[in-house]
């Protein structure tokens, strides 16, 4: 058996989790204070993900850039494949917030969204 120390980002509250593992099977979650603890520790010792924040260019825009998002978490080591994708990505205005600028991200079947308006130069 081994045992891994993580700590729990899925509210403020930051709990401190034991794993217990037998191979790459999770055994047991302790120390966490809700199920969410629970899920996130059995997700993050054997495929963690991550949302991925960030900005993407905008064209003929009030902006020059909008924020945005993947719409679900992505595989923990495919973020610098999906931040090199959004880098060299651009939309054109008029965005609107859950607008998808990128359909599968980086191979990832996740698409990237728009997190804030951005209206176009001519309004």
């Amino acid at each position: 058996m081994e045992t891994k120390e993580i700590t729990c980002i899925n509210c403020p509250m930051g709990c401190r989790l034991t794993v217990t593992m037998s191979g790459s099977e999770v055994i047991s979650v302790e120390g966490n204070t809700c199920k969410r603890g629970d899920v996130y520790a059995r997700t993050e010792v054997i495929s963690p993900v991550r949302t991925v924040t960030t900005t993407i260019k905008v064209t003929g825009g009030s902006v020059d850039r909008v924020s945005c998002k993947t719409k679900t978490p992505v595989p923990k080591d495919k973020i610098f494949d999906v931040m090199a994708e959004i880098g060299s990505a651009s939309c054109t205005a008029p965005v609107k917030i859950g607008d998808v600028l990128i359909e599968d991200c980086a191979g990832t079947g996740v698409p990237v969204v728009a997190t804030k308006d951005v209206s176009d130069l001519l309004v």
